[in-house]
């Protein structure tokens, strides 16, 4: 195979920021899909053995396997070690373009933070974090990417024995609010700077030119945070583990366990098997994550300034704009999900009352909003839209002040535009089920293939067929699962 070009920065660093671990091998090591598209990105070989080398039966030269320490928070509460328990960064990929990605397999094995578990993943997680990411990815959506999945020919032991799986995830980085975490758990004020200062070489450089460059570090990550979870807003998704060790410094989606996406328009949906209380809802992502942020601030304290009571206040300054921030995303989103080329105000007005009668009448997310490109088109269209209302007149009376806002803004392509910004697919919670349920009990893949590649063209027009409609009553998936 063609040389993969590693520089692996991450291991560089000092021994206490990770452990020194190969991926375990399998038995019998098969080739369920290689995402050739990213592969070709990053300048790999696609005919290179990847069935061997994600499965872990083969380390390629120049990687340096390692598992990552970090803590976190989970559901509110903190644990000062957790780590890679399951997953080793083979190494890091400088493409062609010369930017840099991690290369990490998940389900290879135990490490030193396994914590008692055995290190492996099951095939049903696999896929779904292949298919969710790969779709966050066409949907423009900051995230991790799936390069390959292979299974292992090992059973794995959860509720019921089940096919195991390995997955090869690509980030930006794998360095999470967690990762701070930990160093800051230990008072280690060393590591905290040495990490602080790699995070910002690798993902935020204009920030080293700063007066404060830890504080801009922090603003930026709080920049982007808020950027990406007002994304996730505009296409209903779900994290449902918001946990500080799954919120990447990148700026990405990372760690897709009990993830959905919304069928019918509800802000207090909870998909996750383990969010007892609601704390990681669809309406409370934008408040998690500014709680999450708080925690980052907490550990650059004594980065920022000497002085920690002049530290504080100005992580809280930063703090409480990230507000304005995620309103901003959000509202200029919604404006693009609406037809609306300029802002006036009113507008998310506008659109959380449209929100709010979508949810009083059940009517389907995704489909509601694609529809409502067509009503920009014509009246005439209209019934597209007012078919997912359980009262149609509820949408009528919104299209009233929706079409007068509208005609105060220039001629512009308006309905075609609007179909960039209101998907016609999304991957459904019953359709993820039914491709595992094929994989896991049938052996057959081809659900699976056929789903991520109608997911790979969201925005297009999409054929009449079952990836694409909302669940019948008798198919809807009302909990999700970590498979951890």
């Amino acid at each position: 195979m063609n040389a993969i070009h590693f520089d692996n920065s991450y291991a560089r660093l000092p021994q206490r920021f990770f452990a020194h671990r190969p991926p375990a091998p399998v038995a019998a090591p098969r080739l369920i899909r290689l995402n050739i598209g990213l592969a070709e990105e990053l300048g790999l070989d696609p005919a290179a053995p990847w069935g061997d080398i994600v499965a872990g039966n083969l380390v390629p030269a120049g990687a340096s396997p390692i598992a990552m320490a970090y803590a976190g928070h989970q559901f509110g509460h903190f644990t000062p070690q957790l780590g890679d328990g399951r997953a080793v960064l083979l190494g890091e990929i400088v493409a062609p373009d010369g930017t840099r990605r991690d290369l990490q397999l998940k389900g290879s094995g135990r490490t030193e933070f396994s914590r008692g578990g055995d290190g492996r993943a099951a095939l049903g997680p696999v896929l779904r974090e292949y298919i969710v990411a790969e779709a966050m990815a066409a949907l423009g959506i900051p995230t991790t990417r799936a390069l390959a999945a292979v299974t292992t020919g090992e059973a794995v032991y959860r509720e019921t024995a089940q096919p195991g799986a390995v997955l090869a995830r690509v980030a930006a980085s794998h360095i999470r609010v967690g990762t701070f975490q930990y160093f800051a758990a230990r008072q280690d004020e060393e590591g905290l700077r040495l990490l602080a200062d790699h995070a910002i070489a690798r993902h935020y450089p204009q920030a080293a030119q700063a007066a404060n460059p830890y504080r801009a570090f922090f603003q930026a990550v709080l920049a982007r945070q808020a950027s990406l979870v007002a994304r996730w807003m505009h296409v209903g998704f779900i994290h449902g583990v918001m946990n500080t060790d799954n919120c990447a410094i990148s700026g990405e989606t990372i760690d897709y366990g009990p993830c959905a996406f919304l069928d019918e328009y509800e802000p207090a949906k909870v998909f996750s098997s383990i969010d007892h209380g609601g704390r990681y809802a669809f309406a409370n992502q934008p408040r998690i994550v500014q709680w999450n942020l708080a925690r980052l601030a907490e550990c650059l304290l004594l980065l920022i300034d000497a002085d920690i009571e002049i530290a504080i206040a100005q992580v809280k300054e930063d703090l409480a704009g990230f507000g304005a921030l995620f309103e901003d995303a959000y509202a200029a989103g919604l404006r693009a999900k609406l037809g609306l080329a300029t802002a006036a105000p009113g507008d998310l007005e506008l659109a959380e009352d449209l929100l709010e009668r979508m949810a009083e009448n059940h009517a389907d997310f995704t489909l509601t909003f694609r529809a409502l490109c067509d009503a920009a088109e014509s009246s005439a269209n209209d019934a597209g839209v007012r078919e997912r209302f359980t009262d149609p007149a509820a949408f009528d009376a919104w299209a009233i002040i929706w079409r007068e806002r509208l005609s105060r803004e220039p001629a512009w392509p308006r309905a075609a535009t609007m179909r960039n910004a209101n998907p016609a697919i999304i991957p459904r919670n019953h359709r993820i089920e039914a491709v595992i349920q094929a994989a896991v009990e049938n052996d057959d893949f081809a659900p699976f293939h056929d789903l991520v590649e109608a997911l790979a063209t969201p925005y297009g027009p999409q054929p009449d067929g079952p990836n694409a409609w909302p669940p019948r009553e008798e198919q809807r998936v009302s909990q999700t699962f970590c498979g951890t």
